[in-house]
């Protein structure tokens, strides 16, 4: 009996450990979402009108991106509906194609509509191939429309990548 009590306390103490590492974990990349938000907000203050306007958005703060003719891409993210966090998320993206170098990118991704939003959380939403995100420069945000419910900015961190896509993304979400 001794020994059973002992497994479970052990068993029990183990998903503790778990479930606390994945909640740090979220933690971090909350941070590094609000922290990516205000450098996206210094950068191009046209963005202001996407985050006070938009049903929801989406923020990956490090999307690291590299390829040498096969790329690849990959990040976590913050979901959230209208200003409220609702969950995380995750992309993934594999590519072949004219591509050649290593970058790190902040990318948001704005939900026009609630049903917009909700394909994401559904995981039905996805970017056709061709689809591209607006590189941020100074004043860009200001003339940046929605498409198809979705309006895509990036901004680089650091590196160089000759590509700027954003087709076949895939998108897992978690909510909290």
């Amino acid at each position: 009996m001794k020994t059973t009590f002992s497994l479970i306390a052990l068993l029990f103490s183990v998903g503790l450990f778990n479930l606390n590492a994945q909640t740090a974990k979220d933690q971090k990349i909350i941070d590094d979402a609000e922290k990516a938000k205000q450098t996206l907000l210094d950068a191009n203050v046209g963005l202001d009108s996407f985050f006070e306007k938009s049903a929801g958005y989406v923020l990956f703060p490090n999307v690291g991106k590299g390829g040498f003719i096969i790329g690849g891409a990959a990040g976590n993210g913050v979901v959230y509906d209208g200003g409220e966090m609702i969950g995380m998320a995750n992309l993934k993206k594999l590519n072949v194609g004219f591509q050649a170098g290593g970058q790190a990118i902040i990318e948001v991704i704005f939900f026009e509509t609630y049903v917009d939003l909700e394909r994401f959380t559904q995981g039905t939403f996805e970017f056709a191939a061709e689809a591209s995100a607006v590189a941020l420069k100074s004043g860009v945000a200001a003339n940046a429309k929605y498409k198809d419910g979705v309006a895509v900015f990036a901004m680089p961190k650091a590196g160089f990548m000759a590509d700027a896509s954003v087709g076949g993304q895939k998108f897992k979400f978690k909510p909290f």
